[in-house]
């Protein structure tokens, strides 16, 4: 079913208050700017549910606002590529034979599928259930909406390389910072806060370092300090002094 598209409906800010844990480390400023690129998203974007699902204010809401969070210091053209949101209403399992998380290993375990972030202008697929978990829970430092809208920034270039559009001058301390840390990954080294899952691919890694950056920003600034700051000046954010002040 596709929504007719409409902004922020009146108590979007007590949504966001209620269900949004980051909301509380954002000064003014950036809650103004929040709302604001959640009202854009919300009308700019279709949304769409899935599964005989049907999907309210407050689900919309939820996903935008988390999805706003990465473009808090960037454009609303580093979203160009998002041109619709389907919302089931829980997470799928994916089965059959694929690349392990080690290097040069297979698995066919059942894999949960939260979400799906389709090339160029495919649709961004969102689980509601693991959406709504993460928006509450940053800790766990695994969020599906952050994930998803990352890789439609990395698409960007037209490759999924785990690099977004950077100056040239940024290219070699961006691989520098991600390479020792993805590469460490590939051997099955632990790097918390970063889920193993970074090792699957460039791709993933960038995801996967785009939700730690946000969700367990002060681990992540404290144990991997080059990555935390290449992702800082990217997304032109500090989210680990957010929760100091």
């Amino acid at each position: 079913m596709r929504l007719r598209r409409r902004g922020l409906p009146d108590h979007a800010d007590e949504i966001i208050e209620q269900n949004l844990a980051h909301w509380q480390a954002l000064d003014d400023a950036e809650r103004k700017r929040l709302l604001d690129l959640t009202d854009w998203l919300l009308r700019r974007k279709h949304w769409e549910a899935s599964g005989g699902f049907r999907i309210d204010d407050s689900i919309r809401v939820i996903i935008a606002a988390q999805a706003a969070l990465l473009i808090l210091g960037l454009s609303t053209d580093h979203y160009r590529l998002v041109r619709s949101i389907v919302v089931y209403p829980s997470t799928v399992l994916a089965t059959g034979e694929r690349e392990g998380p080690v290097a040069g290993t297979r698995t066919d375990e059942p894999l949960p599928v939260h979400g799906l972030a389709q090339d160029r202008g495919g649709p961004i697929l969102i689980a509601w259930d693991q959406a709504r978990a993460s928006a509450r829970h940053p800790e766990r430092g695994h969020n599906v909406v952050i994930h998803e809208f990352a890789h439609k920034i990395d698409m960007l270039d037209g490759m999924i390389d785990g690099t977004p559009p950077i100056d040239r001058a940024a290219v070699k301390p961006w691989v520098d910072a991600c390479k020792e840390v993805f590469d460490a990954l590939r051997v099955g080294e632990p790097r918390p806060p970063l889920r193993s899952y970074g090792a699957t691919d460039p791709g993933e890694f960038f995801a996967v370092a785009t939700e730690a950056f946000f969700d367990t920003s002060g681990e992540l600034a404290t144990n991997e300090p080059a990555l935390y700051e290449v992702l800082a000046t990217f997304y032109r954010q500090d989210p680990a002094a957010r929760i100091t002040r």
